[in-house]
């Protein structure tokens, strides 16, 4: 736990740095949040049921508890071929700060040490997981704070969406996601009521340089509505159009999803 909390530490200083350096290409603006998106790799239903008894009566109470009040989390719909495979948690943060101090108060707090004890301290011969990647990234300034969707459907049911836009170079990463900023596209999506969570450029993760963002639907029907109807608006046509927008995207990942029953939202 010790070790896990010092690499902690040395991967917030970095992202501080990182913060630093990126504001100088932009308007950078305090009230920016930052999120940190943990993806499980589970095996079996054995390890998703540790999986989610750590997470809903352990980790997610504790960053309540620590300042933290809507944290969601996530699971492939069942056509997906990664359906039983991953689970994603989704944290927002106010500031990196924030993000730093998590793991000591994690650390001071006894209820999560009990609650979570047979999940952080498994045996090495029945781990709850087959292994977890973070991703962190920083608000997109056009939408620089986190949204909960509400919906009064069942969880499954629902869909949200979670997009990855990797990029060939750097370059070409600024320029997307000046098309979603500058641009104009966050405001399409805006218009046609696609009830985004968040858009974020990922400041550390597997498949740099990409961005990342989540919109919610009530149910599957919602989603390819809202699809139809984005790809036949005149702006849209417009925007993917232009010559300075071109290429900026090598690979679009898009994740369909259901939230937990246990999901702040």
């Amino acid at each position: 736990m010790k070790k896990q909390n010092f690499i902690h530490k040395i991967l917030a200083v970095t992202l501080m740095l990182i913060s630093v350096v990126y504001s100088g290409f932009g308007k950078a603006t305090p009230k920016q949040q930052y999120y940190e998106i943990k993806i499980y790799r589970i095996a079996d239903k054995t390890q998703e049921g540790k999986v989610d008894t750590y997470l809903k009566d352990a980790y997610l109470p504790a960053l309540h508890r620590a300042g933290i009040p809507v944290v969601g989390v996530f699971k492939p719909v069942e056509a997906d071929t990664t359906f039983g495979k991953l689970v994603y948690v989704l944290i927002p943060f106010n500031t990196v700060e924030q993000f730093m101090q998590l793991p000591d108060q994690l650390m001071k707090d006894k209820v999560f040490a009990d609650a979570g004890k047979s999940f952080i301290d498994a045996p090495f011969n029945e781990p709850p997981y087959k292994r977890y990647e973070s991703i962190f990234l920083k608000a997109f300034i056009n939408f620089p704070q986190f949204n909960a969707p509400k919906y009064t459907n069942s969880p499954a049911e629902r869909i949200y969406e979670l997009r990855s836009y990797e990029s060939a170079t750097n370059a070409k990463a600024v320029k997307k996601i000046e098309m979603f900023n500058q641009g104009g596209e966050i405001d399409i999506f805006k218009k046609l009521n696609f009830n985004p969570v968040f858009w974020g450029e990922v400041l550390i993760g597997s498949h740099m340089p990409n961005l990342m963002y989540m919109t919610t639907f009530s149910d599957m029907k919602s989603h390819d509505e809202h699809w139809k109807a984005f790809g036949a608006t005149d702006e849209w046509k417009k925007l993917s159009g232009m010559e300075e927008y071109k290429n900026t995207v090598s690979k679009a990942n898009p994740n369909l999803l259901h939230p937990t029953s246990y999901s702040d939202f």
